[in-house]
């Protein structure tokens, strides 16, 4: 059985999400909204499938998806794109590879005690953002 990710996840840390935003052509003005927001991630999780929410004042993000099953993705409320996206499971951490107009998109998450760990990377960019696990 694979871990547990399930629960609310609320930010405490956001490294180089200026760079990753530059890298998907958000524009100035949502960059520097969207850099001072400390969003909670909601995570639904019933074996390999998962329901993830990213939830803040200015926008909300929904995907759901089952691991290993290939589906579109709608980037709605982010950089707005189609993808095609699929996550695998590499050990206990999950890996998204995203497929459309930019090149070498994705994300991973892992845990490590109470805290979520999430890679965003895209056209050599990588943002590392960090979660608490809300009590």
């Amino acid at each position: 059985m694979p871990v547990d990710y399930s629960g609310a996840w609320n930010m405490i840390s956001n490294v180089n999400f200026d760079g990753y935003m530059v890298a998907i052509d958000i524009d100035f003005a949502t960059r520097k909204i969207a850099g001072m927001l400390k969003p909670q991630k909601v995570i639904e999780q019933d074996g390999d499938s998962f329901i993830m929410k990213t939830l803040s004042t200015f926008r909300n993000y929904y995907a759901s998806f089952k691991i290993g099953e290939e589906f579109e993705e709608m980037t709605k409320g982010l950089d707005n794109r189609k993808c095609k996206s699929v996550v695998n499971w590499d050990g206990d951490r999950m890996v998204c590879v995203q497929e459309g107009e930019k090149r070498d998109r994705g994300w991973a998450h892992w845990l490590e005690g109470d805290h979520l760990y999430l890679e965003l990377y895209c056209e050599g960019q990588v943002c590392q953002q960090i979660f608490k696990k809300s009590p």
